[in-house]
């Protein structure tokens, strides 16, 4: 029912404010439509068993925004001012948090130039705003992907590592492609030679093999998805090796061709844990374990969730109650 509203003018941010949801003006020459300066993010609202509404790692939302806003010349939102906005909106519009364990409130904060100029230059003026829609699972079965050989989503010097809005738009068209031959999502691999494997479509990706889990190490050209962190710290403190490096296209195929490879799942806001169930390689599918045999993907899948809901104790900190 609302949304949260803040401009960017005269080098300052001007008065912050939740107001009701609305339709934005644009004029034609607004400059993120034609010089695509534009950035968000995204996380979730959860309610525990008491009814208190709980937000997973928001202040890694807002530290994210900021890293995106510098590498795509935009100002920084004061943590403060950001985290207060947020709180306030939620608190709001919490009966539209949904009971179902499998769904949640999905909130989206973003920023874009407001600028009336054709002209290739930063802009002076931006606006910022949060608004919230409740979701189910982004997901409704284990995902089939294809390894991407051809097209690139990023590379390393450019805005891969921001959650820039062309970031997306550059995906569409191959995953298109893929979704006609049947694939969910693709695997994305480097820009210059394809040869190491890189991020998800829609979230990071995490392997399972010879009891470690391989995550591809933060190369520049990759999201550095809260979720991932998450996964990855919660590994180590159950004692599970963990890996980021550099991971080949080559290593990988080894791995699922000698049965090595006994698990594969993304890790992201939209989905948590999305398993894998198959994996295409040029034109070879290799199939994965069931996932009922998927020991490590499906703890933490349960884990995260319930440590969102406030159902486990929470030894890391991580979850905030409004």
């Amino acid at each position: 029912d609302h949304m949260f509203m803040m401009e960017y003018a005269d080098g300052k941010w001007q008065q912050p404010r939740v107001e009701p949801f609305r339709n934005l003006d644009l004029h034609p020459a607004t400059s993120a439509i034609h010089y695509g300066q534009s950035i968000f993010e995204g996380m979730k609202a959860y309610r525990n068993k008491d009814g208190e509404v709980l937000l997973f790692r928001p202040e890694e939302n807002a530290r994210r925004l900021n890293k995106s806003a510098d590498r795509m010349c935009m100002p920084n939102i004061p943590e403060d001012l950001f985290m207060a906005g947020l709180k306030e909106l939620v608190k709001l519009d919490k009966d539209w948090i949904p009971q179902n364990n499998e769904a949640a409130l999905y909130i989206r904060p973003f920023m874009f130039a407001t600028d009336d100029y054709i002209g290739i230059k930063p802009s002076d003026n931006y606006v910022f705003c949060i608004f919230c829609c409740p979701v189910g699972s982004y997901y409704s079965e284990p995902l089939k992907v294809k390894i991407e050989m051809e097209y690139t989503r990023a590379a390393v010097g450019g805005v891969g590592e921001a959650k820039a809005a062309g970031n997306y738009a550059a995906s569409l068209y191959p995953a298109k492609l893929a979704k006609e031959k049947g694939y969910h999502q693709l695997i994305w691999t480097d820009a210059i030679s394809h040869e190491y494997i890189e991020e998800a479509g829609t979230m990071n990706v995490i392997f399972e093999m010879d009891g470690k889990l391989v995550s591809p190490s933060l190369s520049g050209a990759i999201l550095p998805g809260i979720t991932r962190d998450s996964v990855l710290k919660i590994a180590e403190s159950w004692g599970i090796e963990v890996e980021q490096r550099r991971v080949k296209v080559s290593e990988i195929r080894e791995a699922l061709e000698s049965g090595r490879l006994t698990d594969a799942f993304g890790a992201g806001t939209a989905a948590t844990i999305a398993q894998i169930k198959t994996i295409g390689f040029d034109d070879k599918d290799f199939e994965l374990p069931a996932i009922d045999q998927r020991g490590f993907s499906n703890k933490v899948y349960a884990y995260i969730n319930d440590l969102k809901r406030g159902l486990v104790e929470d030894p890391f900190g991580w979850t905030v109650t409004l």
